[in-house]
């Protein structure tokens, strides 16, 4: 079972990767994982992608999809596996789906996690992190015992500069000029399914292994 998991930013698509991940017994692969794995190893690949990385740039699609597909040739792929922030763009869906039609294979499923914007902007804007001991929290849904202060360590909890309104505006910008697309592409291809992500993480995964069955 191959699953691509879609979502604007914030919207809990990487959470419920992880979890159908551990459900199905199937690894949850994320591009940011595989460049650092491969840079941290100083394979052939790792190199070619650290170059562009260094100079600031988006490694190439061409690239990033040899390392996606190097990654899911191991054995642990074998009986599928769950694509978390890959493919962002049109162009690496299609060369995606032709790579997999090489070997024979497809995309099972595409899962959009659909949250509207407004929803993502609070939600987000409510997240505070310990910049000491990387714990999070969320001043609705997962208070700390006292406020401002990490239960783990006793440290300040911030308002990342990733998390301000803004910025978090700029971000669904960039997601529906750029990834908004693939919905419309996989629902031509009969894969997308959606769920709403407005409903409790547990309703939403629900929802998501009844899709899955």
């Amino acid at each position: 079972m191959k699953i691509i998991m879609l979502g604007a930013p914030g919207a809990g698509k990487g959470t419920q990767a992880k979890m159908i991940a551990e459900k199905y017994g199937l690894p949850h692969i994320s591009t940011g994982d595989i460049f650092r794995a491969n840079i941290k190893n100083g394979t052939e690949l790792g190199k070619e992608a650290k170059e562009y990385m260094d100079k600031g740039l988006l490694v190439p699609d061409e690239l990033t999809v040899r390392l996606l597909l190097d990654r899911v040739a191991k054995e642990d792929c074998k009986n599928g596996y769950v694509l978390d922030g890959f493919p962002r763009t049109i162009p690496q869906a299609e060369v995606l789906d032709a790579e997999l039609e090489k070997l024979g294979e497809k995309v099972d499923y595409a899962v959009n996690v659909d949250v509207p914007d407004e929803n993502i902007v609070n939600r987000m804007s409510g997240r505070r992190a310990c910049l000491s001991c990387g714990a999070t929290y969320h001043i609705v849904s997962i208070p700390p015992k006292k406020e401002g202060v990490c239960d783990v360590c006793g440290s300040e909890l911030v308002l990342r500069d990733d998390d301000r309104p803004e910025t978090v505006q700029n971000r669904l910008k960039v997601y529906h000029e750029q990834t908004q697309p693939l919905i419309d592409f996989y629902e031509k291809k009969g894969v997308l399914r959606s769920v709403d992500g407005t409903l409790p993480m547990e309703e939403v995964f629900g929802a998501i292994t009844k899709i899955l069955g």
